[in-house]
């Protein structure tokens, strides 16, 4: 048995991008980028005005009012081809091309029109109000760095670039696998005696779409060992990373090691010294990666997302310790002396302040909905008073 830290530095060592893909852009939302995104052109294209308002000449504003005949206009999708001379203006709008021999633009609101003339009446400030060619960006520029997730304001940036592609890292394909006899689909346990709902495969696969994975598909399996290792080796032909749940412990049936036998499973760790979820296990059959979680749901919720959410990050493109970034807290209440195991309590954040809750029993369904961080306890760490300091991570 290792203890959580030996356990997330594994984890690491396993936990890189899986390969390259070009992706539309309105398909790479939430994608983390595998090369650098360049800009094809600049931003703006050409000198554009930054106001409604009329493009004139800096000169012709020595003596006020000064009246200018105006002589076209200027749109976004159309500048004014004609060259400003002395005594003259075009009338023009935010974004369009600034005509040659302007130099600036005097907002509307400090001109007012007299048929084909505008009349500035008074100086109208220092402001230019012309943004430059490139004053954004110049082509090829870069943009995204390499790493950066493709969220709403990097999507914004590579379209303005005029980049229709990227290259982002491929979401690993994710499949989960729920063992025992006792479990059947939610809506028909209450029809059956000695049957319970089978719940932690929803938690496992949202928690994976939120780390980076492409949900694949999941099975329930009884505890017959030659359905499961056929079942396993199906599941293991179309996925980059397998979920297991239950079945780690030494009961008489618990297969979820015994069933990956005939595809050569190589144990990474069999067990981590931490509470909740001390029978979480790693490895590998072939070129798929298989974790296998406790099958009671909060240490299953609580190891996944201590173990799985990096692993996911780092096969997706992410450092994987950006999954396990703890922050210090201070305790609303009092929390007792830690064991000899590294202790994840779970619990709210309340205020600023971690308040721990009631029921820690690892199959606590409802104080597992609840809980929105974990509070780390190292081994044997002494008990803490309301306002103490304590480390902990969004759940």
């Amino acid at each position: 048995m290792i203890d959580f830290d030996e356990a997330v530095r594994l984890v690491g060592e396993i936990a890189l991008p899986l390969g390259r893909e070009r992706l539309a852009i309105a398909d790479a939302r939430g994608r983390i980028l595998a090369e650098p995104v360049l800009a094809r052109m600049s931003a703006p294209p050409s000198d554009v005005s930054a106001m409604d308002g009329y493009a004139v000449r800096e000169t012709d504003l020595d003596l006020f009012p000064a009246a200018l005949k105006v002589i076209g206009e200027s749109f976004p999708a159309g500048g004014c081809e004609a060259r400003l001379n002395a005594g003259e203006a075009v009338r023009i709008f935010t974004g369009a091309p600034i005509p040659e021999g302007a130099d600036r633009v005097v907002m509307q609101e400090n001109v007012h029109r007299e048929g084909a003339l505008a009349i500035i009446d008074e100086a109208p400030g220092p402001g230019r109000h012309i943004r430059g060619r490139g004053s954004d960006f110049k082509e090829g520029d870069i943009l995204l760095e390499p790493g950066r997730p493709m969220d709403a304001r990097a999507l914004v940036a590579a379209a303005a670039a005029d980049v229709a592609e990227v290259a982002v890292w491929r979401q690993p394909r994710l499949f989960v696998l729920s063992t025992g006899d006792e479990l059947v689909d939610p809506g028909q346990a209450r029809d059956g005696s000695g049957t319970i709902p089978e719940s932690v495969s929803f938690g496992v696969a949202a928690l994976a779409l939120d780390w980076g994975a492409t949900f694949v598909g999941k099975r329930r399996l009884r505890d017959e060992l030659p359905t499961m290792e056929r079942i396993a080796g199906e599941a293991l032909a179309s996925a980059d990373i397998l979920v297991v749940t239950g079945g780690a412990s030494v009961g008489e049936k618990d297969y979820a090691k015994q069933m990956f036998a005939p595809y050569g499973l190589d144990l990474i760790f069999s067990k981590v010294a931490i509470k909740p979820g001390k029978p979480v296990w790693l490895g590998r059959a072939g070129r798929t990666i298989v974790i296998g979680l406790p099958g009671n749901p909060g240490s299953a919720l609580v190891t996944a997302r201590l173990l799985l959410a990096p692993l996911l990050a780092g096969l997706s493109g992410r450092p994987p310790a950006s999954a396990l970034r703890w922050r210090p807290a201070p305790l609303a209440a009092a929390i007792g002396p830690c064991g000899a195991r590294e202790t994840f309590a779970r619990a709210r954040w309340l205020n600023g302040m971690a308040v721990p809750l009631s029921n820690q029993d690892s199959s606590a369904q409802k104080m597992l909905a609840m809980a929105d961080i974990l509070v780390r306890r190292r081994a044997c760490a002494p008990a803490r008073d309301a306002g103490e300091m304590v480390d902990v991570l969004d759940f």
